[in-house]
């Protein structure tokens, strides 16, 4: 739209004009603003600059979205304001500009939120300047280029002989004749060397120069991360570079689905279709769903590609996010390696996006714009002519449903199967044990008879072993033993986990821990009926650690992989570092550990309890506990020993564990997408999840209630459509706030994110109140 204020004279006539989004987040400002470009700046205004302009009688920050010769129709060119400075260089494209469009309409999303996922790591929407006169400056989180300084000797350097008594100016002269070094190593080393550094360079003995320092490329000691190119590609492997290859030379967006069993050699798949991409002139986009995986991928990938890898993910620093992105803007690498948000480096010429683990829920964004990486990536590679590659041992049933019907919003999809492990190597043992029969024969261990065994012979076969359990903590709460009354969090609906090595209570829904002294009282008793006699219930990742050290021999390592263990920066590489170089272990871990991951020497994997996920009040129950079991069961036999694998349950006959008993896929997918198709859930159908929270339970069951009346008018009697709720969310209070939520079910071609968004802004909410709008919803919570 134009935003006409007032009249500009002496404007020549060969104005441009720029098309921009204003970072105002507010429905009320769709789409994008018509500005004026000045000459002065003319050649600064390109597509994805941020700019300065003025709005409604303030300055704003806004970002190019589109550029023109010819001035917008609904109002004369000299009314238009002018764009005031342009504030940063370019972040994206044209390409990329229609995909933030795209994201805003599809995930009923402000165009400022899609726009932000494509800027510079660190950069705000605040500006300041010094003065009055001074010009304005974009706000950075620590995100600007970093130089260091390098010292090195000068030709002067030969023959120079210092003083006698200048002892650190030898030290200096000695360790630079092995070659240049940055001077902070050289002061690290060697007290006084800045002194020394600064005479020698008078006398012209050395050379000191700024270069830029690059943050963030990491190595890694994981020997699975330097695995060598192998001397054949199996079948499967070939069919899958074939389907690839003809998916780039069509560049038409299509859709390759490689769907491997664990341990099929998917990853050397990605390499040599990288490799083919990276001959023909252009890069590379691959996403990991966990930071736990990051560090073996990069390793791999920079064992073959060298310098020629980025890596972009939540745990680097804000500045090493933005020198990894800088070198990709800059074109110095072509391959990006990361998490979910590497999706938007500014890769140019993309010839290739990777999803691996595309089942993973981990893709979809869980705050605004609540986009899905798979689906993001699809309008992509048509965006951009270029090939989309899903991997996965336990492919997505929405992916699946698109290779059976061969084509989605106008591309092709093709699904390759892999069901061979290179090498010879075989699929492990699966044993499902049933913890009720074992309950009935006595055994109260956290272990089963059958897993303790395998564990002592993991132990002196010093080989290495896996232990899946989806719960940190020592147990999973209290319970009275008088009233069965279970603590919960007096700020959220979730009952308080416990935590064995603090003696603590711990919200795992808003963070807050208690003393079990001070909860509920000094005396610790019942809140319900005043009891002492409280008993932990259930099994954490921390009491399986304990039991651990107390049944193997001192010599076997054991190491816990969770959310606790893995917060500091660098904490899930160290860990599994210490895992590869040890000689017998076993690793504890949460979901974190279940997928991706590659150790040979690994021929044990037990599932504590396999059960924790399958009643939750979710449809995608069963299909997250298959994905989570088939993939734990796949680090087991990926070397030259066979696996085995021992899932503890108590529903032995759930087809999610007879699928994995038989590494059947079918038999947990006849059942599941029959359930599926008849009430109308995904893959069959697109659901949106409308969450409305605050701290007033009257006016939050009045807006989630206008809500649902809003929706149920705009869609009567269009078919496929049907409306849920209102209803409390299954945490009806989350840090004091409660919480009601709708749910929309719509036809796969609906434009499911246009209707939600013009009902959401069609209806009154009042102070205090908060709404989400989650298109193609994952968390139903």
């Amino acid at each position: 739209m134009a935003l006409e204020v007032r009249s500009h004279k002496g404007r020549g006539q060969n104005v441009r004009f720029a098309s921009v989004a204003l970072d105002i987040s507010t429905r009320a400002l769709e789409g994008t603003f018509d500005y004026a470009i000045p000459e002065a700046i003319e050649g600064q205004v390109t597509v994805g600059v941020t700019v300065l302009v003025p709005f409604s009688h303030r300055s704003a920050v806004g970002y190019v979205m589109a550029t023109s010769d010819e001035p917008p129709k609904d109002v004369a060119p000299s009314r238009l304001l002018a764009v005031v400075q342009v504030l940063a260089p370019a972040a994206f494209g044209p390409h990329s500009a229609a995909v933030a469009r795209w994201i805003a309409h599809e995930y009923a999303c402000p165009l400022a939120d899609a726009v932000r996922l494509f800027l510079a790591p660190g950069q705000k929407v605040r500006v300041t300047r010094e003065s009055s006169d001074a010009p304005w400056e974009l706000v950075a989180e620590k995100a600007a280029p970093a130089d260091a300084r390098w010292v090195s000797l000068a030709p002067g350097a030969q023959g120079f002989e210092p003083i006698r008594n200048a002892s650190r100016q030898r030290e200096v002269l000695e360790a630079l004749s092995a070659g240049a070094m940055r001077l902070a190593e050289l002061s690290a080393t060697i007290p006084g060397a800045s002194t020394a550094v600064n005479a020698l360079a008078k006398r012209g003995v050395v050379t000191v120069e700024t270069r830029r320092q690059i943050r963030g490329g990491e190595k890694t000691t994981l020997s699975s991360a330097h695995a060598p190119r192998p001397e054949r590609l199996t079948q499967g492997q070939l069919a899958a570079v074939a389907a690839i290859d003809e998916a780039r030379s069509r560049a038409a967006g299509d859709v390759v689905l490689v769907d491997g069993v664990t341990g099929s050699g998917k990853t050397e798949v990605y390499l040599e279709a990288i490799e083919r991409t990276l001959v023909s002139g252009k890069g590379a986009l691959v996403l990991v769903p966990e930071i736990s995986l990051t560090a073996q991928t990069v390793g791999r990938f920079r064992s073959r590609f060298g310098d020629d890898v980025a890596v972009l993910h939540s745990r680097l620093s804000t500045g090493e996010r933005f020198d990894q992105w800088d070198l990709v803007r800059q074109g110095a690498v072509h391959v990006v390696v990361g998490a979910r948000s590497a999706l938007f480096a500014p890769l140019a010429n993309v010839g290739l996006i990777i999803i691996d683990e595309e089942h993973e829920s981990s893709y979809k964004q869980d705050s605004s714009p609540r986009y899905h990486a798979r689906e993001v990536a699809a309008r992509m590679a048509q965006e951009w002519g270029c090939a989309l590659v899903l991997g996965s041992a336990t492919p997505s049933l929405e992916s699946l449903r698109r290779c059976e019907v061969g084509s989605w919003r106008g591309a092709r999809w093709t699904r390759v199967e892999m069901s061979e492990r290179p090498g010879g190597a075989v699929l492990p043992k699966v044993s499902i044990v049933d913890m009720a029969s074992q309950f009935r024969g006595g055994s109260r261990s956290v272990f089963s008879e059958p897993l303790r065994r395998a564990l002592g012979g993991v132990a002196e076969r010093r080989e290495k072993a896996v232990l899946l359990l989806n719960r940190r903590g020592f147990a999973n709460f209290l319970m009275c033993r008088e009233c069965g009354c279970v603590p919960e969090c007096p700020h959220c609906s979730t009952a308080l986990t416990y935590h064995e090595r603090t003696h603590a209570l711990v919200c795992h829904t808003c963070g807050r821990s208690w003393p079990v002294r001070a909860y509920p009282d000094p005396s610790t008793r019942c809140p319900n009926c005043g009891s002492r006699y409280l008993g932990a219930y259930g099994v954490g990742t921390q009491r399986v650690e304990d039991e651990l050290s107390m049944l193997l021999p001192k010599d076997v390592e054991v190491i816990r992989m969770d959310a606790d263990t893995t917060r500091a920066k660098g904490a899930h590489q160290r860990l599994l570092e210490q895992f590869d170089a040890a000689e017998c272990a076993v690793l504890v871990g949460t979901q974190m550990i279940a997928k991706g991951l590659d150790f040979p020497e690994v021929t044990l994997v037990g599932v504590i309890n396999a059960d924790t996920m399958l009643k939750l009040p979710d449809f995608r129950a069963a299909e997250r506990t298959y994905d989570l079991l088939e993939q734990v069961a796949g680090r087991a036999g990926r070397g030259g020993r066979p696996g085995e694998v021992i899932v503890q349950t108590y529903w032995a006959t759930h087809p999610a564990m007879q699928a994995v008993l038989a590494h059947r896929r079918d038999v947990f997918l006849a059942p599941e997408l029959a359930e599926r198709k008849e009430a109308s859930y995904p893959p069959f159908s697109r659901l949106a999840n409308v969450l409305v929270w605050g701290k007033n339970a009257r006016a939050v069951g009045d807006a989630s209630a206008n809500m649902a009346a809003a929706l149920r008018e705009k869609v009567a009697g269009l078919p496929g459509w049907e409306v849920l709720g209102p209803a409390d969310c299954v945490k009806a209070r989350v840090k004091d706030r409660t919480r009601r939520h709708v749910m929309v079910k719509a036809p796969l071609d609906a434009d499911l994110g246009g209707v939600v968004s013009e009902c959401a802004a069609g209806i009154g909410r009042g102070m205090g109140i908060n709404m989400a709008l989650d298109i193609d919803a994952y968390d139903l919570m």
